[in-house]
């Protein structure tokens, strides 16, 4: 490919879909990275979740070539949490500016592990290592998360608790393997679907940003945007970042980062997952669907798709959903009015 079409299948240079959900986007030394769950066996019949963590490099964010695993699934031990039918979700590297080291946090949260390990590497492509494994930050249930490298030269971890519907901002250590004492929550008191999750954040010009999604599973909803004052400060929110979105669910997708070029200030994208490209939904029946999901989800910690199916929100028949056919949808982010814009673009390079 020579462009980027958001929501279309993505193919790498052997003509295989790219499986890298929930992904992330990592650039250094001329090559952009991009790296994920591996969803090519969960075709919502089998037991597998995530089949590893994929990479694919590219040097232009079109051509990607696949870099096989950065972390390998455990195929042995049904204990581990890498074993495939362990609920491992959205990966993120960071390089610790203080050690050098390449770290690595993953999100579990199913089957009564709701935790993150985190693994460390000498370089980005790996081998890692497993550093803390089942790791609770202050007691909690992990969630959807995401860490920011911050211009203050500190690495910030803002994460959801899936169970107390709160996100947590806090201070990592200058290893950035494990939290500090330092933190904050924000979004307490929302109830399923309208808690957040989703996390994904952005430093730019000075300002930090948070973008995150509803509680929802698999289904899109719109996507909310707030400024924090400082890393841990107060949050101020400032509403949907899509513009001209007919769907009312982020043009049918949930972010899963936001990438900004670390050379290049006028090259930020966000990175979404379409989880299931077959659902759509109708222009201005968006309260009337996050109405009907919160009927459904009640206090539970993950949607009902059988119930959702019953308000029509998705087939009857999907009792399980085939996720290793979810596309991706990139988008470029305006900061032209020094807020974020997300519009759409069939098709756009940089």
């Amino acid at each position: 490919m020579t462009s980027i079409r958001p929501g279309e299948v993505l193919i790498d240079t052997e003509g295989k879909r790219v499986q890298a959900h929930g992904g992330s986007l990592f650039y250094e030394d001329g090559v952009y990275y991009f790296y994920g769950e591996n969803k090519e066996r969960t075709d919502g019949k089998s037991k597998v979740w995530t089949w590893g963590v994929k990479c694919y490099s590219s040097t232009d964010l079109c051509s990607w070539r696949d870099e096989g695993y950065l972390i390998a699934p455990e195929l042995e031990d049904k204990s581990s949490l890498l074993h495939p039918f362990h609920y491992l979700d959205r990966p993120h590297i960071v390089k610790c500016r203080a050690t050098g080291k390449y770290v690595c946090w993953l999100k579990f949260s199913a089957r009564k592990e709701f935790c993150f390990s985190v693994l460390e590497s000498d370089s980005f492509l790996g081998p890692y290592r497993m550093v803390r494994e089942r790791y609770n930050p202050y007691g909690l249930a992990s969630g959807d998360f995401d860490i920011l490298q911050c211009s203050d030269g500190k690495d910030y971890l803002y994460f959801t608790d899936n169970l107390k519907r709160i996100i947590v901002g806090c201070r990592l250590s200058e290893d950035s393997t494990k939290v500090t004492g330092e933190y904050r929550v924000y979004y307490d008191g929302l109830t399923v679907p309208y808690c957040r999750e989703g996390v994904a954040m952005l430093e730019h010009n000075g300002r930090i940003f948070m973008f995150t999604s509803g509680m929802s599973g698999y289904v899109p909803n719109p996507t909310q945007i707030a400024e924090l004052s400082s890393p841990l400060g107060e949050l101020k929110e400032l509403g949907n970042p899509h513009v001209n979105d007919a769907s009312g669910a982020s043009f049918h997708s949930q972010i899963s980062d936001i990438f900004s070029h670390p050379e290049r200030p006028d090259v930020i994208i966000a990175l979404a997952d379409r989880w299931i490209p077959s659902l759509k939904f109708k222009p201005g029946k968006n309260k009337r669907q996050m109405d009907a999901l919160g009927f459904c989800c009640g206090a539970r910690v993950r949607t009902n798709l059988l119930d959702m199916a019953s308000l029509g929100l998705l087939p009857l028949n999907c009792k399980r959903v085939n996720t290793s056919v979810a596309d991706y949808v990139w988008l470029p982010v305006d900061m032209t009015d020094g807020t974020p814009k997300i519009k759409w673009k069939d098709e756009w390079r940089i």
